[in-house]
């Protein structure tokens, strides 16, 4: 029990320090390095691109129903995110939507 207690409070304090050192590390925003603030434009971009390619990755276009849930939820995503311009709406309605296409197909 105590192992499982420890554990934890290890993994939050760890996970609290990585998401405050950066505000720590780079206080002032005129000292900055070019290549941090180039990574905080790009990345989250990055990140959504790897994450649409790991979840259509095991799509199979030649079997039944040739992926068809799967692209409708991705279209829906981004027919949400174009119209609404929010996240969380985009990632819920195309979990719907897919969620309700398994069932269908």
């Amino acid at each position: 029990m105590m192992h499982s207690i420890l554990l934890i409070v290890m993994m939050s304090a760890a996970t609290v320090l990585m998401r405050f050192l950066p505000f720590l590390i780079f206080e002032d925003e005129n000292h900055t390095p070019q290549f941090v603030i180039r990574l905080g434009r790009e990345l989250p971009s990055a990140v959504i691109a790897m994450l649409v390619v790991y979840c259509l990755k095991d799509v199979s276009v030649l079997s039944y129903p040739y992926g068809l849930p799967e692209f409708l939820a991705l279209g829906a995503v981004i027919g949400l995110q174009s119209w609404k311009r929010n996240s969380l709406l985009s990632i819920l309605g195309g979990t719907l939507i897919y969620m309700i296409l398994i069932r269908l197909f």
